[in-house]
């Protein structure tokens, strides 16, 4: 038996998708090849969303340990997606700084790595999408919040480095965006729509079916 844990913002959560959002998507699938396997004992895979609106890493650490211990397989196939980093790279007017400054946000990465090591086969960590920055800088509905690409690809470039480091794999959500025409694919210049949550799923489906996971 395989969980799969998936811990993250908003995105992950699945906001403004008609269908629930790419882990929703994923947890479907998983669900379909359930039932049709559930007479024997060659594929069983449960999906556990943990994502939640306006996550940092901060947060994610905080509660990594209660939501883990009560959704982990016995038989240790466990896996683990980080979908985070959007919050994490948005600038504060106010503060001058990120919300979570950059070097916090490499100890985090690194704790989150250290913390998964322990308890999971695989840990993932999905890259962070880029933004319509003519609608995230800033954003209507909290503009002391700036959300660039410059930031994120800075972000993206360390949670990259330290997955290389410490033998965690990454996707590169940005790159699969890029090549689809980015602002196509996001709702309101920060949240991907449909469209968007499909490329996300397809992304991570395709990384799952190679390690043969689903």
């Amino acid at each position: 038996m395989t969980h799969i844990l998936v811990f993250g913002d908003s995105i992950a959560w699945g906001a403004w998708d008609a269908q629930g959002g790419w882990v929703e998507r994923l947890k479907n699938l998983t669900n379909e090849k359930n039932k049709k396997y559930s007479t024997d004992k060659d594929f069983w895979c449960l999906i556990y969303n943990l994502g939640v609106s306006g996550e940092i890493s901060d947060n994610i650490i905080t509660r990594f340990d209660t939501e883990t211990k009560s959704r982990l397989s016995e038989n240790k196939e466990n896996i683990i997606i980080f979908a985070l980093g959007t919050n994490d790279s948005s600038f504060l007017k106010s503060k001058k700084d990120n919300w979570v400054p950059i070097k916090r946000f490499e100890k985090n990465i690194q704790k989150l790595i250290d913390l998964s090591s322990k308890r999971f086969a695989k840990t993932i960590f999905l890259g962070i999408t880029p933004v319509d920055e003519d609608k995230t800088n800033p954003i209507p509905w909290a503009t002391d919040i700036y959300y660039t690409n410059e930031n994120v690809k800075q972000y993206n470039k360390i949670m990259s480095k330290i997955c290389a480091l410490n033998g965690a794999e990454f996707i590169d959500i940005f790159e699969v965006f890029s090549k689809s025409g980015p602002n196509r694919l996001l709702e309101d210049g920060l949240h991907p729509n449909t469209d968007g949550h499909k490329l996300i799923f397809e992304a991570v489906k395709g990384f799952l079916d190679e390690k043969k996971v689903i």
